[in-house]
């Protein structure tokens, strides 16, 4: 009796890996020859879903999203409050009845349109261009879009407040960077990393949004099934949001 596999083949390494080993010989029973191997005999069948021509671009390009949105937003937001330091403006900001968390919150929003803008395109051209299916809502997608851009800023608020100079800034988005191209699943399968690797990941924005952005383009996935992951950048928004006022207090004294 031949066994069947049913496998998410948006993940193009998970789905080339399942068929590699359904073509490998397998031992036969117990008490044949050694070294005797069932050569012509299929192990098991293999169904993809959602990719079945297994085309990397369906793959690359919801990912591409992420890691793009996480250098430009990061980026911008780091380099807000750096930037009026050292033009001189951030003195005359603190003398108006605007408060901090207001002003902050006033950087972002520009931020929030540029974001949708750049997700709008990406997806657009690997629709329109590549082919790659949209099976998802236009609501659902803008839902889990919005709390990524919010997690996103909120975290180059942050490091905002500790880099004293634009270049600064830039280096320690680099260091957010980096993490989330090699880490969130986007080059490696999530699950063929090392244990240690995945708690780094589980921190990054990205990763949870990779596994948002093709849970709804590709598999048609609504918000509510995709909770764990939006409830974590939410969390995530409102933590790092806080802290970003608290160090900004803390700088005006």
């Amino acid at each position: 009796m031949i066994g069947q596999w049913l496998v998410d083949g948006s993940d193009t390494m998970v789905g080339s890996a399942l068929l590699a080993l359904r073509d490998m010989p397998l031992r036969l029973e117990a008490g044949a020859p050694a070294g005797a191997y069932r050569r012509n005999d299929p192990t098991f069948e293999v169904a993809l879903f959602f990719n079945p021509e297994r085309r990397s671009e369906v793959n690359v390009v919801p990912g591409l999203t992420a890691i793009i949105l996480t250098m430009t937003l990061i980026l911008f937001t780091s380099m807000a409050l750096v930037r009026e330091r050292e033009r001189g403006n951030l003195e005359l900001l603190i003398t108006t009845p605007v408060r901090s968390l207001e002003l902050m919150v006033g950087k972002l929003i520009p931020y929030i349109f540029v974001g949708l803008v750049q997700i709008g395109i990406v997806l657009g051209i690997g629709h329109l261009v590549f082919q790659v299916p949209f099976n998802g809502s236009l609501a659902s997608l803008a839902v889990i879009t919005l709390t990524f851009i919010g997690a996103s800023l909120s975290l180059g608020l942050l490091i905002s407040t500790f880099a004293k100079t634009q270049m600064q800034a830039m280096q320690m988005t680099v260091f957010i960077l980096m993490p989330s191209i090699l880490l969130s699943g986007f080059m490696f399968p999530f699950e063929a990393m090392p244990v240690a690797a995945q708690y780094i990941a589980e921190v990054l924005p990205a990763t949870h949004f990779i596994r948002l952005i093709r849970g709804v383009f590709l598999r048609g996935a609504e918000v509510v099934q995709l909770i764990p992951d939006t409830l974590w950048l939410l969390a995530f928004t409102a933590v790092t949001l806080t802290l970003a006022n608290l160090r900004f207090h803390k700088s005006l004294d």
